[in-house]
């Protein structure tokens, strides 16, 4: 990910809204359980989600598991408030930050479902997180790889543009931090059995182009909202609307086509 200079000058707040992510939450959770087939499960699993979200489909992995517990974790109250209801026997949720987890030998599983694009640096990342597991852990995640749809790069260029390059002080957010192949030879270097990493584009069918607004509001363009004031994120957002329906054909309805990268590996 690009250098975040200067962004540390726009307060940072929480632009989570879980109304507007689980519009298209049917269209979201496919990769998640693409994902959780990936994981094998063992008896008594001590679980942690990172990136829970809602909570709706930790508490599916938690069922599907049978794991003895699983601990949801987010840095968004927005999000955790509505994730308490999904709270069980050995399933909880709580506050904190992926990019500073640090709690050795805690699990057998580490999960993470459309979170870690979030965080930088995946050289060092990727790392820290293995060192959450036991011995015979496994690590699963999946992220958008979307970049090159319009929907993405006129983001990205728009960042980049005045007024708002100068806010957001040289920031243009760009997914994913490594290449597919790059993520399955690193856990390869950290010590796990046959890794494995690919990339599924996903299809969703929107009621028409305009909508594919609707979906990045929930996601993608938080993170822009997070960085602007709030007058200049509205001319961000009108102006991305007018560039993006510009570029996306007129179909009704209108397929999204959405790349993702799911990667799994298993230690010694």
């Amino acid at each position: 990910m690009k250098s975040r200079s200067r962004v540390s000058e726009t307060p940072k707040t929480d632009t989570w809204n879980p109304d507007q992510y689980q519009q298209f939450k049917n269209e979201r959770s496919q990769p998640f359980f693409d994902l959780l087939d990936l994981v094998q499960p063992r008896d008594g699993m001590d679980v942690i989600d990172l990136g829970c979200g809602t909570g709706e489909l930790t508490r599916v992995m938690h069922q599907r598991l049978g794991a003895r517990s699983t601990i949801g974790l987010d840095s968004s109250s927005a999000m955790l408030d509505r994730a308490a209801a999904n709270a069980d026997d050995g399933l909880t949720f709580r506050s904190g930050d992926i990019a500073t987890i640090d709690e050795p030998d805690a699990y057998d599983l580490v999960f993470s479902n459309a979170a870690l694009q979030w965080v930088e640096n995946h050289e060092t990342l990727i790392p820290r997180l293995v060192r959450l597991l036991r011995p015979g852990g496994q690590i699963a995640f999946q992220m958008p790889m979307n970049e090159l749809h319009p929907s993405q790069s006129i983001a990205a260029d728009l960042a980049g543009e005045t007024p708002y390059a100068e806010v957001l002080g040289g920031y243009r957010r760009r997914e994913p931090p490594l290449p597919v192949e790059r993520y399955v030879t690193l856990l390869d270097e950290l010590g796990f059995t046959r890794p494995r990493g690919h990339i599924s584009v996903y299809t969703h069918y929107l009621s028409e182009p305009a909508a594919v607004l609707e979906w990045v509001r929930g996601s993608m363009l938080t993170d822009h909202q997070r960085r602007l004031p709030e007058s200049l994120f509205t001319a961000f957002v009108d102006e991305y609307r007018r560039r993006l329906l510009a570029a996306l054909p007129d179909r009704r309805p209108y397929l999204l086509t959405y790349n993702r990268v799911l990667v799994w590996g298993q230690l010694a």
